[in-house]
């Protein structure tokens, strides 16, 4: 039996929330379906580069953006553009040359996609030293633009959205760079599903508003008790879905707090049916991170945001409020008074289920896919001319 050597596509992600991990299956999974006679390849950029500190730096990034949100963002603003500061800030954080190239000799891709800015901001110092010519793609995971994603050597981004776009050709990338593919989605959340199965298999009823609470793969959302106790003292009874991601300190208080609620609990852990649940909601009340809400916006559900980290999350409530996809509260008592109009207004919530058609995000990993093919022979046709030329 003759051994077939399919061409790789080297995705490179990083474990700083769910969005990036998400992204990159999500391009894997497209990759193997359209291109199958491609293999893609996911490495963990920081765990590979760094892998003696990569989870003390993670915590410290976790924590720090928990516990000092006003100073995360403070540095992110400032680092918008690039300038010296956001200079100093990617050759502190982006050394691992070395790594990379032997990342680059093991696996021998023909593309390398990012869906990580710092795996970005290597592969174009490597580029740039001219140790490889291999075309980089750049896939940024969120509604906002900033200068942790731009580099000079980058052949391709893949952005969401036109407003994305116009800011990254207003940070000085050319428009030619940039394909509004919008971010790449998983499949399970392009699909359509049948939502009496699924209320049955949940043992809910139909009949009763479902309210999914999200808080991002590490359960961070408000202050955790104080939001979903003000969501409990909501006088009609709802069913509501309550996803804490990887924090179980959380899921056992609030299992315990709950167990006498007047509502229908559905508590959990990190899970892998997301999209299941998104499927039987009426409204998502949720952190707006970037991957979850176009999620959110393929499976047209409505969306209620809350307490966004300064930087990334609040550019990204801005653009889907702006948008008509979500609506945004500012205190627990501005969550309760929103979640109360919105779920006694089916014609609100209607509209913004249309407005969420306009992004076309079900076939977004596929678009993306075919970005990444397209800088992959842009770049062979121009080594041929330079090999015929040259």
């Amino acid at each position: 039996m003759k051994v077939v050597n399919k061409e790789k596509v080297l995705i490179l992600t990083g474990n700083y929330g769910d969005g990036h991990i998400q992204v990159a299956q999500a391009l894997n999974d497209a990759i193997q379906i359209r291109y199958p006679s491609f293999e893609p390849v996911i490495y963990d950029f920081m765990e590979w580069v760094h892998p003696y500190s990569n989870q003390f730096s993670r915590f410290i990034y976790l924590q720090g953006v928990k516990k000092f949100p006003s100073f995360y963002g403070y540095i992110y603003q400032k680092t918008r553009k690039v300038n010296k500061l956001s200079n100093v800030m990617k050759t502190i954080l982006s050394p691992g040359v070395g790594r990379m190239l032997k990342l680059i000799e093991e696996v021998q891709p023909t593309v390398v996609v990012s869906t990580f800015p710092l795996a970005a901001a290597v592969m174009s110092k490597v580029k740039s030293l001219g140790l490889t010519n291999i075309p980089s793609v750049t896939t940024i995971t969120d509604h906002t633009d900033h200068s942790c994603w731009i580099y000079p050597y980058t052949d391709q981004y893949i952005v969401g959205s036109s407003i994305v776009c116009d800011s990254l050709i207003r940070l000085g990338v050319e428009e030619t760079r940039i394909a509004k593919s919008g971010i790449p989605i998983r499949k399970q959340f392009s699909q359509s599903y049948q939502r009496e199965e699924l209320f049955e298999k949940f043992g809910l009823d139909p009949h009763m508003p479902t309210l999914l609470v999200m808080g991002g793969g590490c359960g961070m959302i408000g202050d955790g008790n104080s939001t979903i106790q003000e969501i409990d003292a909501l006088p009609k009874p709802i069913q509501l879905m309550i996803v804490c991601g990887h924090n179980e300190k959380l899921r056992l208080q609030l299992q315990e707090k709950l167990k006498d609620s007047k509502h229908h609990i559905l508590l959990t852990g990190y899970i892998d049916y997301v999209h299941e649940l998104m499927a039987i909601s009426d409204l998502m009340i949720t952190k707006p991170g970037g991957v979850t809400t176009f999620e959110a916006i393929a499976m047209e559900l409505p969306m209620l945001l809350y307490k966004p980290i300064p930087g990334q999350e609040q550019d990204n409530a801005k653009f889907l409020v702006r948008s008509g996809v979500a609506v945004q509260a500012e205190t627990d008592q501005d969550l309760v008074h929103h979640l109360s109009r919105l779920l006694n207004n089916e014609e609100l919530l209607q509209q913004m289920r249309e407005n969420s058609k306009q992004f076309h995000p079900k076939e977004s990993a596929f678009a993306s896919v075919e970005v990444i093919m397209n800088a992959k022979e842009t770049t062979n046709r121009l080594d041929e001319l330079l090999y015929t030329f040259g």
